[in-house]
């Protein structure tokens, strides 16, 4: 079925004929000379491209091109500087405005049940893309400023000044023009899937593991996947705990496959017990069509149909799968892919699955790829009771921020400058930090919280998203130029977040007493139990996406049958070797999935980027490198990663120090 606005907006366009483009480039070449024609026969092409009738017809095509082209070297560069500063106000200043208008329905504490969302979803420039066309400040920046790709960017891009980096991300901003219909659709979508990703609390107070023993307070709900899964890890400090971990794993399965009941989602069961594994709510089955159902895969399949919408207008990104990678990631598909499969068939997997059977002394079991403590593991309440001793709750926490710097080795101006800078906010679901985008705003620090205190989950989450915040700051404040703020892509963010949030326990005074060769290895096998453990997920995604392209008009449930098999797959040819036969479809279990779609290899790559910086920096100054690194600017992953640390991502360093860690750990 078309879709009546592409068909519009492919009626109104193209209304110039070649001849119209030749003339167009001779006007110019008349006013500057034959040594312009390359450069206006490309950026004629950029403008036409974009030209549509509501811009006028030919006549005013050539009277634009003629009058908006800059062939001054000196000119052109005061035209970047201020195409540079006019993007930046326009984006900071919507920005800002987003994130407050989502403020109350992001965070806990003062909810307005039907007012939040509607608010949330409001957008007061919907139709900014066409406008910046139609106000012709697109049309002034392609005409003057080349617009590559990925690949000219990696082949070339090593060669740039940054002017030239600038120039080619102010030309970059401007890509299809939306429909504003299209727009505010895409933009609900989104909205209603964080929505369901940020309500599907899983209420577990009356859950029974195997031998009827129940693990929660009456009135505690869980958070799919997260808190879940956070659940699972504090079993291993739990007495019984693996019998906790079998039953949060039968929970894990019945959100995967949309078979938890309806009547325990709506707190409906009257204190009856519920047996995940069975599903069974007082020792009644529960039939099929009273369960959730496949929900969660509904939402996916919204994000692709908007992302079909998108397809015609990126001929050279003509999937949603390939826009995230080559427009969003910038580094190729088939580079992610193989990257994760290294990562997971590495030989290095044999001594580390040897290693957890020694810890855990058993068998290895699904859950267990979630198993993490690497050193000794405290319980829960301990860690806890660490936190609270530090930091009583958000507050205290976001108070002690320049002092926590110092500690960690910031210049006290720098650790004034941004720890004020910061503001610690408890978010309704997962957490989650936003960067300044303008001169005289600060970062969002959103984490969760205990009833009454921040807890160890809370505070270790708070930590990751410090990592985010400080990457924020540094790529805002210290950007080269305002077109190259901001780090190339999630990956590289993440990175700094996984780092910082390593330094958790040395914040709190709780860290391994042991040497610092000893407190590396730890951290590198604790890094490589990470990476593998979410580039599973991380394929799984991909391929379902593959699958959804492959398959157009698939139903919810077919997405789900689907998406189980994926993950099947993918757990037998790469897990189950070690983990064993796993009937939960774990891999399946990431809300990213609904609600940032294709968003999890970022979470992969990051672990291997983060290793490759820590490692960098072993020995070196965190706060200065920190600076230094997030301060290189917008460049591709590769070039940025060249620049920190002098090579490219790469998997090989992770698994040799990895190896070597657990050499000397085993002896």
């Amino acid at each position: 079925m078309s879709d009546p606005g592409i068909a519009a907006a492919a009626s109104a366009a193209a209304p110039l004929c070649p001849a119209d483009r030749v003339a167009a480039v001779d006007a110019i070449v008349a006013a500057h000379g034959d040594s312009s024609r390359t450069a206006a026969v490309a950026g004629v092409a950029r403008v036409a491209d974009r030209w549509t009738a509501g811009d006028g017809d030919a006549a005013a095509f050539s009277a634009f091109c003629a009058k908006h082209y800059v062939a001054n070297a000196a000119e052109r560069t005061r035209l970047l500087a201020r195409l540079e500063e006019t993007l930046r106000q326009i984006g900071g200043h919507l920005y800002e405005m987003r994130r407050s208008l989502r403020r109350w329905n992001d965070l806990a504490g003062d909810e307005f049940p039907g007012v939040d969302d509607v608010i949330a979803s409001f957008d007061p420039a919907p139709d900014i893309s066409d406008q910046l066309y139609r106000q012709k400040v697109a049309f002034i920046a392609l005409l003057n400023f080349e617009r590559p790709d990925l690949r000219a960017m990696l082949g070339h891009g090593s060669a740039w000044n940054t002017e030239e980096w600038a120039a080619a991300r102010v030309a970059q901003q401007f890509g299809p023009r939306i429909p504003s219909e299209l727009a505010d659709h895409a933009r609900r979508v989104g909205h209603e899937a964080q929505n369901f990703v940020a309500s599907f609390h899983v209420p577990v107070g009356t859950m029974v593991d195997a031998k009827g023993k129940r693990w929660f307070e009456p009135d505690r709900a869980l958070l799919a996947h997260w808190l879940v899964r956070e659940e699972i890890k504090a079993g291993y400090g739990d007495q019984d705990g693996l019998d906790k971990q079998h039953a949060l794993m039968w929970v894990m399965a019945r959100h995967i496959d949309g078979s938890i009941p309806r009547a325990v989602m709506e707190r409906r069961t009257a204190g009856a017990a519920w047996d995940p594994a069975h599903n069974t709510v007082g020792g009644v089955a529960v039939k099929a069509e009273d369960t959730v159902g496949p929900e969660r895969y509904r939402h996916i399949l919204e994000h692709h149909a908007v992302g079909a919408r998108f397809d015609p207008m990126y001929p050279e990104a003509p999937t949603a799968i390939a826009r995230k990678f080559d427009l969003a990631r910038e580094i190729p598909e088939a580079d992610v892919e193989r990257l994760l499969i290294d990562l997971l068939d590495h030989p290095v997997r044999v001594p580390l699955a040897a290693f957890l059977r020694a810890r855990l002394g058993r068998s290895l079991e699904p859950q267990d790829i979630y198993f993490e403590d690497v050193a000794e593991s405290k319980p829960a309440a301990e860690m806890n009771a660490a936190v609270k001793a530090r930091f009583a709750d958000e507050h205290a926490f976001q108070a002690a921020l320049p002092q926590v710097l110092r500690e960690l080795g910031f210049p006290a101006d720098e650790a004034d400058f941004l720890g004020t800078r910061i503001s610690v906010e408890i978010a309704k679901g997962s957490g989650h930090a936003m960067r300044p985008m303008l001169p005289g705003y600060g970062a969002w620090l959103r984490t969760n919280r205990l009833k009454d205190e921040l807890g160890w989950d809370g505070f270790d989450t708070a930590m990751h998203e410090l990592g985010h915040n400080l990457e924020q700051l540094y790529s805002a404040f210290w950007a080269p130029r305002p077109a190259l703020q901001n780090v190339p892509n999630t990956a590289c963010t993440e990175a700094f977040a996984f780092l910082y949030q390593s330094l958790a326990k040395r914040v709190l005074g709780i860290e391994d007493s042991a040497d610092a060769q000893r407190a590396r290895d730890i951290d590198a096998i604790a890094t490589m139990l990470a990476a593998r453990q979410i580039a599973g997920p991380s394929l799984v995604e991909l391929r379902m996406w593959r699958w959804i392209y492959a398959n157009p008009g698939a139903t919810p449930a077919a997405l789900r049958d689907a998406t189980l098999a994926i993950a099947a797959e993918v757990w037998s040819r790469h897990y189950e070797q070690d983990f064993g036969p796993d009937h939960t479809r774990i891999l399946a279990a990431y809300q990213h999935m609904v609600g940032h779609p294709l968003y999890l290899a970022d979470y992969t790559l990051g672990h291997v980027i983060s290793h490759q910086v820590r490692s960098h920096m072993y020995g070196k100054d965190l706060a200065a490198e920190t600076k230094r690194i997030c301060s290189i600017g917008r460049v591709t992953p590769d070039l940025w990663m060249r620049r920190a640390v002098g090579a490219g991502i790469d998997v090989a360093p992770l698994a040799a120090d990895c190896a070597a860690a657990l050499g000397r750990i085993g002896r």
